[in-house]
């Protein structure tokens, strides 16, 4: 029994079925995606979908969906699926017998007395996608029908049908190049044996995204269909079908599917897939290194690019791969900030904390390498750099304070991770002085002033008076001594007392301002408040401004983003918190917590984790179906488990 399977009821009923996605990406930037019952219901769903940097530099829809007919003497049997207008057509799932994730993809279907095996791979360096099909069962020789339906289009837009479309193709061996509009790479479209290609070009209109529609967004496009592959096979046949940017060689297509098989993280257990799923976000492009925030729509994010590194990279002891991400963000580096989202002219300088979890991400790089003093030299005057843009306020709405806290705002903008904005405006701007970034703000000065500057100088000199301001107001400004937790965010004289995860930081961090009586206290407020079997609620339900169920629109959903939905990642910062306040006492319920964990796999994005959770029970996966802050934190967690077991 394979660990992640799912049966032919299952995949038989949609309402089941049509809500599990599986996705792989690779090393380029690319990805392949779709259902369990490989019926799109995203226009981020594709085979093959992967950036085209002579266009805009975004990801493109190439191959969405491929669909398999099986001809035989006593008739046909398609086993597609797609969604229109009020039906589905062909209604091919009800041939599914079987689904497994272990190794790969794998789908079994039974049509009339043939069995017939479809595996499915991403290259990890190379934009191509492997399809291999494996005649199980067959009385007599039948044909295997092939049609591929081409969008080519950005991956947040959709296509409609029209008349500036190339249908033209070229053959190449084993299959034909197909280039339906200027600008875009070519298509190669190959099988491993030879085959009768049939060059019938026409649209499949109004295909539906059922996801979409929920979401409030257009929900229906049209598909070009180029024309379809016929192949004869017999029982015991195997067929290799290659979708590409480049040439293949027929030739060499069992040798290239074995060979990647072979570099798979076996999902055959929950820490595996964590594993497995942890190499999906980092993308080894030509202009460098980078973390791929989620799946599908998420790019390269600066934030969650340094909170996520530590679990990606640190836990397996990648190294190189830790300083190759930090070394890449750094080009975008200005001026003390690091991007909030984007790279190059498209970087948007729009975050308040993303240089301080770079601090933090250099500190745990720090705390794991053998050669700290390397390390130190390397980021040096980046880490001074954000010092004194900080402290001097070198950036518009971000300074430094007569108390040594910081302070944070422009107009129209939410600059912490709290960053939904509406047509209203920022839905939780916390301005002025949120108590995550002033825990943040401590921690990276008693960093450099300990560990990075040198004694004596005038940079240590300023950062001992700047953390002395920083001890002398934080927990007079924060701490409300009624209720014994942390304020949100100080603006003047106001504190903001609603109850919210973003304290636990303060907590977290090797350096706190916070005792060990007052961090116990915040922990009880956090755990019995916030916590879920999901992660933390980003709102108290006592809060009347709490919502508990993240859907609707992107206006209801951006106004319930972080009104009460449940956020994964900063389960890292409870767990840290709570094994730095007790240690082992007690902690028993974090692995309990990561146990409870483990069904997720199944649920939403297969053998990874998502994004967000609604605060309500039974708190239902939203947001993106693999977010790389949420399986690095949890890679996070159980290395400190880890760590205080070896300690014993």
């Amino acid at each position: 029994m394979h660990y992640i399977s799912f049966d032919h009821n299952q995949l038989v009923n949609l309402r089941y079925s049509l809500n599990k996605e599986i996705i792989r990406s690779n090393r380029y930037g690319g990805y392949s995606s779709t259902t369990l019952n490989q019926c799109p219901t995203r226009k981020y769903h594709g085979l093959l979908i992967v950036p085209q940097p002579q266009i805009d530099g975004d990801k493109h829809v190439l191959l969405s969906t491929l669909d398999e007919t099986i001809q035989t003497s006593r008739g046909e049997f398609n086993l597609g699926i797609h969604q229109y207008p009020m039906h589905y057509y062909p209604k091919g799932h009800k041939y599914l017998s079987s689904f497994e994730a272990e190794p790969i993809p794998k789908w079994k279907y039974r049509a009339g007395d043939i069995i017939l095996y479809k595996s499915m791979l991403l290259k990890s360096y190379d934009q191509k996608l492997l399809v291999k099909y494996t005649v199980g069962s067959a009385p007599e020789k039948f044909k295997l029908r092939l049609t591929s339906f081409l969008a080519f289009r950005n991956y947040h837009h959709l296509s409609k049908a029209n008349v500036f479309i190339n249908t033209r193709y070229r053959t190449v061996n084993n299959g034909v190049a197909i280039k339906p509009y200027e600008g875009y790479d070519e298509l190669f479209i190959q099988l491993s044996r030879k085959n009768k290609y049939v060059h019938a070009p026409d649209w499949n209109y109004n295909v539906e995204y059922s996801q979409e529609k929920e979401r409030g967004y257009p929900y229906q496009e049209d598909l070009w269909v180029p024309g379809y592959f016929e192949v004869e096979l017999k029982e015991g046949d195997v067929l290799y079908f290659t979708a590409g940017t480049s040439e293949s060689a027929p030739g060499n297509m069992k040798a290239a599917f074995s060979s990647e098989l072979k570099t798979r993280i076996p999902r055959s257990n929950f820490m595996n897939c964590m594993r497995n799923a942890a190499q999906q976000f980092i993308e080894d492009r030509e202009e460098g290194k980078f973390v791929c925030a989620g799946l599908h729509w998420f790019g390269n994010w600066g934030r969650d690019t340094f909170i996520s590194i530590p679990g990606l990279a640190l836990t397996e002891g990648d190294f190189n791969t830790a300083h190759d991400i930090l070394q890449t963000s750094l080009r975008d580096f200005n001026n003390g900030l690091f991007p909030n989202i984007g790279t190059g002219n498209n970087a948007s300088y729009n975050s308040v904390d993303a240089s301080l979890w770079f601090v933090w991400a250099v500190q745990k790089l720090l705390e794991a390498e053998e050669k700290p003093k390397k390390i130190v030299n390397r980021y040096k005057s980046a880490l001074k750099e954000i010092f004194y843009a900080y402290r001097d306020g070198k950036n518009d709405g971000i300074y430094m304070d007569d108390d040594g806290l910081i302070h944070a705002e422009i107009e129209g903008k939410a600059l912490t991770w709290m960053d939904a904005v509406t047509s209203d405006g920022p839905v939780t701007q916390r301005p002025g002085k949120p108590v995550e970034i002033s825990a943040l703000w401590y921690n990276a000065v008693c960093f450099m002033l300990n560990d990075v500057s040198d004694s004596n100088s005038d940079w240590a000199n300023d950062l001992q008076d700047v953390k002395k301001k920083i001890e002398d107001s934080f927990v007079n400004r924060y701490w409300i001594s009624d209720s014994e937790y942390l304020a949100d965010y100080v603006y003047g004289e106001y504190r903001d007392h609603a109850m919210r995860p973003n304290q636990i930081i303060a907590c977290s961090l090797p350096y706190k301002l916070l005792s060990p009586e007052q961090c116990a206290s915040v922990l009880w407020h956090v755990k019995n408040e916030l916590l879920t079997p999901r992660g933390l609620r980003s709102l108290s339900p006592k809060n009347p401004n709490y919502k508990g169920v993240y859907e609707g629109d992107q206006q209801k959903r951006d106004e319930t983003y972080h009104q009460g939905t449940v956020w994964l990642w900063m389960m890292g910062h409870l767990a840290e918190s709570w094994l730095h306040t007790y240690g082992e006492e007690r902690s028993d319920w974090i692995e309990e917590w990561i146990e409870g964990l483990e069904p997720h796999l199944f649920e939403a994005g297969i053998s990874t984790l998502s994004e967000i959770f609604d605060g309500d029970p039974p708190h239902t996966a939203r947001g993106s179906i693999s977010q790389a802050w949420s399986v690095a934190e949890v890679l996070r967690i159980t290395r400190m488990l880890e760590g205080l077991k070896e300690l014993r």
